[in-house]
């Protein structure tokens, strides 16, 4: 057989035994992982992974899950609580476009994967990258696993205060990726109808915006 991109020679990123996540595991003593397959690794990574899960009434089962491993991310709501706005993005979304969303336009909060930094580190960038502001400090506020019955993905939530003043444009995003971004201040009376009527139906985006009027800087 011929060498595996991904597996036993190197793919486009540089990466070698992507067959090899999960095959190790024992933390759960009722499952036992027996055999890992790589089904994509174009840029994000696609396994069937094959286990044996022994259930409560002490019964074994092998069983197969896909999993699609596109790392961690991180988010973070920018608001201005004296003002009581909050600043998201719009940008297209291919996969909610190809499943019924009207045009893919997606109004969400500043997000993006860690790559190799920490998760501070990352939402900083990221928040840089896609609203042009430079933030300051920010509020941890939960990791959440966003969809876990096939994306291995946990997502870092956090908020930070934005400053109108320094706010230069209307739109953002890294050009050389493809992203074009425009910027959406709403109030946040304004935000929580776009989650009523439809105009916000991101998840991160409804769970911070929620968030921020339970517990966060808009709640009273």
């Amino acid at each position: 057989m011929s060498p595996t991109p991904g597996v036993d020679v190197p793919d486009h990123r540089g990466r070698t035994g992507l067959d090899r996540t999960g095959r190790d595991l024992d933390r759960n003593s009722n499952v036992r992982v027996t055999d890992v397959e790589l089904l994509a690794a174009a840029w994000h990574v696609l396994r069937r992974t094959t286990f044996e899960y022994t259930d409560a009434a002490g019964s074994t089962s092998t069983q197969q899950r896909e999993t699609y491993d596109r790392g961690n991310g991180a988010t973070a709501l920018l608001y201005d609580a004296d003002r009581r706005t909050v600043l998201l993005t719009r940008q297209f979304r291919y996969p909610v476009y190809v499943n019924d969303h009207p045009d893919g336009m997606l109004v969400e909060t500043a997000a993006g994967l860690l790559d190799d930094d920490d998760p501070e580190t990352a939402i900083r960038r990221e928040a840089a990258e896609e609203t042009g502001l430079q933030i300051g400090e920010v509020e941890h506020v939960y990791d959440v696993y966003m969809s876990p019955g096939s994306v291995t993905e946990r997502l870092h939530f956090f908020a930070a205060p934005y400053e109108a003043s320094a706010r230069m444009h209307d739109r953002a995003g890294l050009a050389e990726e493809g992203e074009d971004i425009e910027l959406v201040e709403l109030g946040i009376d304004e935000a929580l109808a776009w989650i009523r009527d439809g105009r916000i139906q991101d998840a991160k985006t409804i769970m911070l915006l929620h968030w921020s009027v339970l517990e966060g800087p808009f709640a009273r």
